[in-house]
């Protein structure tokens, strides 16, 4: 029997199939949904978070949404980091039909960052 956190993570990746062929992995605690190898969402407390950028968050923010925040705690420092992934309107939860825009709004922002980012170095073979 699926636990409730992965028939969860199968009912997101449900919405997002107007993508294309979403996948859903366990990623710390929670889901990674992913569209190929661009990473598009992720699940966390049963919540769903979709990518965003520079270009898109106004809109998530005029919708309601709220970033992905957590706390790190790294060698006596506590630090609050805000991710670039924000909830999609709550009604977008229950039909494919809404997810759709903000769907691609994740994909979009997910190509552009990918677009931005340098591409991996190479490591050169030993002779």
């Amino acid at each position: 029997m699926a636990s409730p956190k992965d028939e969860f993570a199968a009912h997101c990746v449900e919405l997002l199939q107007s993508l294309g062929p979403v996948s859903a992995r366990r990623l710390f605690g929670g889901h990674g949904l992913s569209l190929g190898d661009l990473m598009v969402g992720l699940i966390f407390g049963e919540q769903l978070y979709l990518k965003t950028d520079a270009q898109s968050q106004p809109l998530w923010e005029a919708a309601g949404g709220r970033a992905f925040v957590y706390t790190s705690r790294r060698e006596e420092r506590v630090k609050t980091v805000t991710m670039s992934y924000w909830t999609p309107p709550a009604e977008a939860i229950e039909s494919p039909a809404l997810m759709a825009p903000w769907a691609r709004r994740a994909l979009e922002a997910a190509l552009r960052a990918r677009a931005a980012s340098p591409p991996p170095r190479r490591r050169r073979r030993p002779r």
